[in-house]
């Protein structure tokens, strides 16, 4: 149990270096969360400052999601606090960890507790359990923005389809993954709630170059 808690602490502070912060310092300083929709993520990234600057923000924000369920997780620890792969905790470290990084991304303590919406780190998460995974997340949201044009939607959806598609597998220890893919969507889905709330109120822009029917009234990327 020690262990687990060490490791997911560990991939919280993984979770905390945010790439668009990051990047941004070696950019002349700038920091997206002041610019677009105020987010740290790839999304305001591509938007504010263009795909070669988004390309890295998505590639480290990926990157230690990845890190943290391939890398931490299993990894053997000295002394009394050793690797728990092979024992029935196993499953319960990778999902503490998966999720811990999710909320370094979004709550990072590096800056101020204000980071993204952890998309990019949650694929990245799931390629380290189960790579299969990320076709119903990526077909999911491919469909979603093409018909309907909200990124927020489709990414929301993705998530939801990531425990869907665990609870249909045969992916074990069965219970620690479902509830990684559980808690991953309810987190997405809260740190998408100004989008839902957009949405609602009719004032959520559509990804134009995205939207299979917005080719001439959509207004860009959300």
């Amino acid at each position: 149990m020690i262990g687990i808690i060490l490791k997911a602490g560990l991939s919280y502070l993984l979770g905390s270096v945010i790439g668009g912060l990051v990047v941004g310092r070696f950019r002349g300083g700038v920091d997206i969360r002041n610019c677009g929709s105020g987010n740290a993520g790839g999304t305001n990234a591509l938007r504010t400052q263009g795909p070669g600057f988004a390309f890295w923000v998505m590639l480290i924000d990926i990157g230690k999601g990845w890190l943290a369920t391939a890398v931490v997780a299993p990894a053997a620890l000295p002394g009394a606090l050793q690797s728990v792969t092979g024992s029935p905790l196993r499953g319960w470290c990778v999902a503490a960890c998966g999720i811990a990084v999710l909320l370094g991304h979004v709550y990072p303590v590096w800056y101020g507790f204000r980071g993204g919406k952890g998309v990019a780190t949650l694929l990245g998460a799931v390629a380290g359990i189960a790579p299969w995974l990320l076709l119903p997340m990526l077909l999911t949201w491919l469909v979603t923005a093409v018909l309907i044009g909200f990124v927020g939607l489709a990414s929301m959806l993705a998530a939801c389809a990531l425990s869907l598609a665990i609870v249909a597998s045969r992916l074990s220890p069965r219970v620690p993954l479902v509830t990684f893919g559980i808690v991953s969507a309810l987190l997405i889905a809260f740190t998408h709630r100004t989008n839902i709330a957009r949405m609602l109120a009719g004032t959520e822009p559509r990804a134009r170059r995205l939207w299979l029917f917005g080719r001439s009234s959509g207004r860009g990327l959300t």
